[in-house]
């Protein structure tokens, strides 16, 4: 397995409000955050980095190997998380604080990730990009209810405005999924700085490119600062081979 975790601030915003990292378990298991904080003054940066830096020790400590026991873990730990942040928004330095979050546990061949907001998780197969998360946002619910077409939900003034984080007052209802992984295949995980600026075509095109897989991340992250580079850019990239599969 190959992986590439990369931050950009973009070419419009002053401070960056993602964090990604990944982590490793006393079973050797891996765990990939990525968070795309929100709020005002130092927040976002504070809401994305606490909680991935605060699940990642939690799994750090545990000895999970299998996909129930991950299960298990997302019910009681993002909940936590959720409760933790919501209530260091409560001052007045941290208010409004929240952060989406994009989690992603790899046991064996096995991917099972959860995913609160609007970042995404991919897969990229056999030369095609699949969208394998759909956005917490009021612009995909009014897309979902056929009241906005596609081309109206890209240019929607309010399309920033996301209905689950973590931070929120109300318990989490996260999206859960997993997907059996092949030798070749890719996971791609980004803050929407990457998706609101480049297609899935263009994204798949990148990712099946003879580039290294560091190199697919940065030419990925560039394509979105050439498009315009609106918001922070976060790109995961991971790399399946034969000696992964179990």
């Amino acid at each position: 397995m190959e992986i590439s975790i990369l931050t950009d601030v973009g070419q419009r915003r002053t401070n960056n409000q993602d964090y990604a990292n990944q982590y490793k378990n006393k079973a050797g298991k891996s765990m990939v955050f990525l968070a795309d904080g929100m709020g005002g003054h130092r927040a976002g940066n504070i809401a994305s980095e606490m909680a991935v830096t605060d699940l990642g020790a939690a799994w750090v400590a545990t000895e999970i190997s299998t996909i129930n026991e991950v299960r298990e873990w997302f019910a009681e730990y993002l909940e936590k998380e959720n409760q933790q942040i919501h209530r260091i928004g409560q001052d007045e330095e941290h208010k409004g604080m929240g952060t989406t979050l994009e989690a992603v546990a790899i046991i064996d061949d096995q991917v099972l990730f959860a995913h609160v907001g609007d970042s995404r998780i991919g897969l990229v197969r056999n030369g095609e990009y699949h969208q394998l998360t759909s956005d917490h946002s009021l612009v995909n619910a009014l897309l979902k209810a056929g009241q906005i077409t596609e081309e109206e939900a890209a240019h929607h003034p309010q399309r920033n405005i996301i209905t689950q984080s973590i931070g929120q007052k109300d318990e989490l209802q996260p999206d859960f999924g997993m997907v059996t992984v092949e030798a070749g295949d890719f996971i791609v995980i980004n803050s929407d700085g990457l998706t609101n600026m480049i297609s899935g075509d263009e994204i798949r095109d990148i990712v099946v490119s003879d580039l290294s897989v560091e190199e697919k991340a940065k030419t990925l992250i560039r394509f979105a600062n050439n498009a315009g580079g609106l918001d922070n850019i976060t790109v995961v990239l991971i790399r399946f081979a034969e000696e992964d599969m179990a």
